[in-house]
């Protein structure tokens, strides 16, 4: 039977999936990238907003009606391990969002008719260090798992009930993986967690970022090393030099802050400090860091002066990259019983003010670039001939691209000398050199 994977939610998922693929590749049984073909698809689901929980069920339902035996794995079945069977009684097996070397089990038990659910009642993530990688996408960049599951109980998140307590991977591990990519011809390696900047506490008895950007920094066919999901209080200075001094290590700090006013942060469990200073600190250390934050308009009891404090700090702040969310609201949860609960036009409002701000901010920001010269990486080509690609200050699937021309051949991969020559609110144009 032809075995196929539909991926919901974030890069961590991904990898996941990637590592699911590798595992029953290795057992034998036959894969296919494309599920129409496929007898059993499994749907690796996200539960991270309502939104997304949505969009993974609607993927389950339309599996089935075309006939299909569906493996529901990841955070959704975590979440509500006995009421999705209930609900949707033809799912043919479940598996949760940590116990990932179980989906071999599951396939073998579905070849006998039988039906699995291997949901851990406490989740508690154990990556697959020995298995290769089945890569569902192929290019220039490829994530890095280097730890999952949080210590932290953001207000807002469900993420620590269904991955469990933070677990880094050896460091060996890490840089055997990126080695192993590089030699596939990846050129930036991506490293992410529910928290980066906490690496190797569990593991070591300190924080060992800087330490793993300093191995990974010796992997000669390596281009790129780029860093997501920092954590305000364990941006240490040795990160911040390590970010600073290795010249692998793109210049670009992605840091998820939530909100500015004391109040609402103490609300949201998340640390109250001057995130001002952070900033500037920063770009202080750092010559031409681009740094990217997350926000939440919206959050419960979120008065419009607390509203007005966020929107002028990201005025003040001018933040190079930024996004910008509605709260959403998740049983389980703190907020969940906050009252009162923000309205959805009112949160609809909050947000589309804050980001057309930031388009503006934004765009001033990427006119700077006109006339320079950015190192750029390729990723593909457009439809109507021109070569897409991103510089440093752009992360792969969130950002902006360089869009260019060149009078020469180019492979995607290789790094470009792009001249920029025009800039809009989220991209550049220019001509490769």
């Amino acid at each position: 039977m032809k075995i196929a994977l539909v991926n919901h939610g974030c890069a961590k998922n991904l990898v996941d999936s990637e590592l699911m693929l590798g595992l029953l590749d290795s057992k034998g049984h036959q894969i296919t990238l494309d599920e129409t073909d496929a007898d059993i698809v499994i749907v690796n689901t996200c539960s991270f907003i309502h939104d997304a929980e949505k969009e993974s069920v609607d993927s389950i339902l339309q599996l089935i009606d075309e006939g299909k035996k569906v493996i529901v794995a990841g955070c959704l079945s975590q979440k509500y391990n006995n009421e999705l069977k209930e609900a949707i009684p033809e799912i043919s097996g479940m598996i949760g969002a940590t116990n990932i070397k179980d989906i071999v089990k599951i396939i073998d038990n579905l070849s006998k008719q039988s039906y699995s659910n291997m949901v851990e009642e406490t989740p508690q993530y154990v990556y697959a260090e020995d298995v290769q990688r089945k890569q569902i996408t192929v290019g220039a960049s490829s994530y890095i798992k280097i730890a999952d599951g949080c210590n932290y109980e953001c207000g807002y998140c469900v993420i620590p009930k269904l991955r469990g307590k933070y677990v880094s991977r050896p460091i060996e591990n890490i840089v055997k993986e990126a080695k192993e990519l590089a030699s596939k011809g990846v050129a930036e390696i991506v490293l992410i967690a529910q928290d980066t900047s906490s690496y190797g506490i569990d593991l070591y008895g300190k924080q060992a970022l800087a330490k793993l950007l300093q191995e990974l920094n010796k992997i000669d066919e390596l281009s790129w090393i780029r860093i997501m999901y920092a954590y305000p209080t364990t941006m240490t200075d040795e990160i911040i030099d390590a970010i600073a001094d290795l010249e692998k290590v793109v210049k670009y700090i992605d840091i998820p802050l939530q909100h500015s006013h004391p109040r609402i942060l103490k609300e949201m469990k998340r640390p109250v400090m001057d995130y001002k200073e952070l900033v500037k600190k920063f770009r202080q250390k750092i010559p031409g860091v681009t740094v990217r934050t997350s926000l939440i308009v919206g959050y419960p009891t979120e008065t419009e002066e607390e509203f007005e404090h966020l929107y002028n700090f990201v005025k003040e702040v001018k933040f190079d990259r930024m996004g910008a969310f509605e709260y959403s609201r998740e049983k389980g949860t703190y907020s969940d019983s906050l009252k009162p609960q923000i309205s959805a036009k009112i949160k609809k409002e909050r947000r589309n003010k804050l980001m057309e701000l930031q388009q503006q901010i934004s765009l001033k920001n990427n006119k700077k670039y006109i006339g320079q010269i950015l190192d750029c990486i390729v990723e593909g080509f457009s439809d109507d001939g021109q070569i897409i690609l991103r510089s440093e200050h752009d992360a792969p699937e969130i950002d902006g691209y360089v869009y260019a021309t060149s009078q020469n051949p180019v492979v995607p991969g290789d790094i470009e000398k792009v001249t920029i020559t025009d800039a809009d609110e989220y991209d550049l144009f220019g001509v490769i050199k």
